[in-house]
């Protein structure tokens, strides 16, 4: 497995990573009003232009193919964790996070935060993250539960 930064080129893979993880993954805790609003994100061209511009992104590839991306915003909050869904439970989100981590303390933050779908938020108590608190955050109308999270570092 080969983590990089991300750039540009990236950008298409990426919202299919997105959409695709969502829809096949992500099905077991949202339903399907949740799930197409969830996804509709990868129309929004501007924010992903912004989060490939302003935010430091790290894509990891196996065998040449991408089997998933992060986003670290403001120095210290995970925006994006995607895994594909034929690359889960094979260390891929755990290497990312690792890479992430090592950054976020070179940039000497103490705090690492980030909002967790209801999937993923086993893996990121497996990391050292705690709950801070449950949230709604409402897309297009619908409420999609997630969850505010964080983890102090030495």
């Amino acid at each position: 497995m080969i983590i990089r930064k991300g750039n540009i080129n990236d950008l298409t893979e990426m919202l299919k990573i997105f959409t695709d993880t969502i829809t096949a993954i992500c099905k077991h805790d949202y339903n399907s009003d949740q799930i197409n609003a969830w996804k509709s994100g990868a129309e929004n061209e501007e924010r992903w232009l912004q989060v490939i511009d302003h935010q430091f992104v790290i894509v990891a590839k196996v065998n040449g193919q991408m089997a998933g991306f992060c986003t670290l915003d403001q120095g210290n909050y995970i925006d994006l964790l995607f895994v594909h869904k034929d690359f889960q439970q094979q260390g891929v989100a755990r290497k990312m996070y690792t890479f992430i981590e090592q950054e976020v303390t070179l940039r000497k933050e103490k705090l690492l935060s980030s909002d967790v779908s209801k999937t993923a938020r086993s893996f990121f108590e497996k990391m050292g993250f705690k709950v801070i608190s449950e949230q709604t955050v409402d897309i297009k109308g619908i409420g999609l539960t997630n969850y505010k999270m964080e983890k102090e570092l030495n």
